[in-house]
């Protein structure tokens, strides 16, 4: 019931159209009913061989009457159907804009613990079955209408009759539920694996060339093809709860519909009922029992779309875990110092990460951390723009916890390279203008060319309009980089957080790569998680990490004689290079 009400508010904006569409399902529901009053004139008065003429005239008026009502109600109709798909569809539209958009504010803690396949699901699959419970709560309205016309002909027809039907639809309802329930379950369970699915054919696809290089197609289609059948095995339990569920209710409907038939031949037979009376009283009850069948069938859909609502709910339900203060404020221009005091971290509790961090980054300087693999290089670069929030200690920008000051403002005035290189399925342009279709060409233009970019972008097919495909996949691992790069120097930061690529480059894409992060630097204060020896050497401070602690803080030259693990490091990874 709560998952419905949480539905119900999504449809608050749009009130007046679904109140219009209740009302126009009203003017259906009372034609359907007239119509079926009219037939106990017709019968009684209008084959009325005694008085031909009389006759000819109720017929006519009847006629008359079923075409205006019928015309009413296919207009009725139509206004009712447009307005509750289009609302439907638009509560779908701000369900589907909610969820991503709480999505991509979820903090980066949510993506590392939960499959990017699941998460899919529910945006797309999920957010889809929903509309089946938008849609179906209205069609219960619709159908419950027309139910209640229905009762109030065979009611005011004969209520002693209509009593006995009464005791029928009781005993219909109840199968109704009780399918209805264990579809429910079925239903989350089918859900998940949907989930499993995705998750399984997006890994599979996006590491495709992984996938052909071990020639593993068979083992990716293999657990595929369990995911499918396990899905397949579920889904089959709820076609068995539905297709038993309509023939169980229509049996049920005809023996109570049997034997209100045998009640009415029975008083036809000794005159209190005539046969007028008792053929628009059948007609009409064949009619009421039609909602109830209906209902059947809307309540199966529901129960599957509530199932898909649970997941869209939990989905939306789970924390923000890093978020602004409620005063938070935007960042001024950074001027001084970047400093790190006492901070502790974790990702799992009572597992550290970083322990005791106290680092101070002066407007400027280049700082290179180097360490071990595991050391807690890129946590520690992480923490600045607040992808995790720190369990203690704190970290300012000029003297003032990075807290008091609006993610996005610090975000906006930090330049992040990563080591692995992301590209978005978007033009050349696109890509390094990354958000802001307003910026002119030349300064497009000339970020590429700082970047050593430019040269090979005007050998592509369309320039700076050639889409480069998903990830970037239609370019060379040098063009990756030096792409990354240049979207970092057209936003223009003042801090500058870089993990250079491990990745192995010719020698000429290696230089070119070199040589657009030197400019990338140059006049930044910059974060470095280094791995070349030409970053090292030319920081103003190196930070030398190792089980997520600072072993030691200097320079090249001091570190070889003070640092062992540091000179240990340089002869094991730089002086092999």
């Amino acid at each position: 019931m709560e998952i419905l009400k949480r539905i119900l508010s999504f449809a608050k904006p749009y009130r007046t159209r679904l109140l219009t569409a209740v009302f126009f399902m009203a003017v259906v529901a009372a034609c359907g009913g007239a119509s079926m009053y009219l037939l106990k004139p017709l019968f009684d008065d209008g084959f009325n061989k005694a008085n031909p003429q009389n006759a000819f005239e109720t017929i006519k008026n009847i006629a008359f009457m079923l075409v205006g009502l019928y015309f009413i109600k296919g207009v009725s109709f139509y206004i009712k159907d447009y307005l509750l798909n289009n609302t439907g569809q638009r509560i779908i539209m701000d369900i589907r804009n909610i969820v991503y958009d709480h999505v991509q504010n979820l903090s980066l803690g949510y993506f590392s613990r939960n499959k990017t396949g699941q998460i899919l699901s529910r945006i797309t699959n999920d957010v889809v079955n929903m509309q089946n419970a938008v849609m179906s709560i209205t069609g219960i309205v619709g159908e419950s209408m027309n139910f209640f016309g229905f009762l109030i002909v065979v009611f005011l027809m004969n209520w002693k009759l209509a009593s006995l039907a009464i005791i029928g639809i009781l005993i219909v309802v109840y199968p109704i539920y009780s399918f209805g329930r264990r579809l429910r379950y079925i239903s989350v369970d089918s859900q998940n694996k949907i989930g499993e699915i995705t998750s399984i054919a997006h890994e599979g696809i996006s590491n495709i060339r992984i996938v052909k290089a071990f020639a593993m197609e068979e083992y990716e289609h293999k657990k595929l093809a369990q995911a499918n059948r396990s899905f397949f095995d579920t889904f089959m339990k709820a076609v068995r709860i539905t297709a038993m569920s309509q023939p169980i209710n229509e049996f049920i409907g005809i023996f109570a519909i049997s034997i209100l038939l045998m009640v009415g031949g029975y008083q036809i037979s000794n005159g209190t009922l005539s046969t007028g009376e008792f053929v628009a009283f059948a007609a009409a009850l064949m009619m009421l029992f039609n909602p109830i069948r209906n209902l059947n069938g809307v309540n199966i859909q529901i129960q599957q779309a509530l199932s898909s609502a649970e997941r869209v709910f939990q989905l939306l339900d789970s924390p923000q875990e890093v978020k602004d203060e409620s005063q938070a404020v935007v960042m001024p221009s950074f001027e001084k110092e970047i400093s790190y005091k006492n901070v502790n971290f974790e990702y799992i509790k009572e597992r550290p990460v970083l322990k005791n961090i106290n680092m101070t980054v002066k407007k400027g300087e280049i700082v290179a951390i180097v360490g071990p693999s595991g050391s807690g290089k890129s946590t520690l670069a992480d923490l600045l723009p607040r992808f995790y929030d720190i369990n203690s200690g704190v970290i300012e920008i000029d003297n003032i916890d990075i807290k008091i000051f609006k993610m996005s403002s610090i975000r906006n005035q930090i330049g992040i390279v990563t080591q692995e290189t992301i590209l978005f399925n978007d033009t050349i342009k696109g890509n390094i203008a990354y958000g802001r279709q307003d910026i002119p060409l030349t300064q497009v233009e000339n970020a590429a060319k700082a970047a050593n970019a430019h040269d090979f972008i005007i050998k592509s097919q369309h320039g700076y309009d050639t889409l480069i495909g998903e990830r970037g996949v239609k370019l060379s691992g040098g063009e990756r980089q030096r792409l990354s790069i240049a979207r970092a120097i057209l936003k223009n930061p003042p801090i500058l957080v870089l993990d250079e690529a491990t990745s192995a480059l010719d020698t000429e894409s290696e230089k070119l790569v070199q040589d657009a992060l030197e400019k990338l630097m140059k006049s930044r204060t910059t974060i470095v998680i280094a791995h070349r020896l030409s970053t090292i050497i030319r920081a103003d401070k190196i930070v030398v990490l190792d089980k997520g602690e600072i072993k030691a803080v200097g320079k090249h030259e001091e570190l070889l004689t003070e640092s062992p693990l540091y000179k240990k490091l340089y002869e094991m990874q730089f002086e092999a290079k």
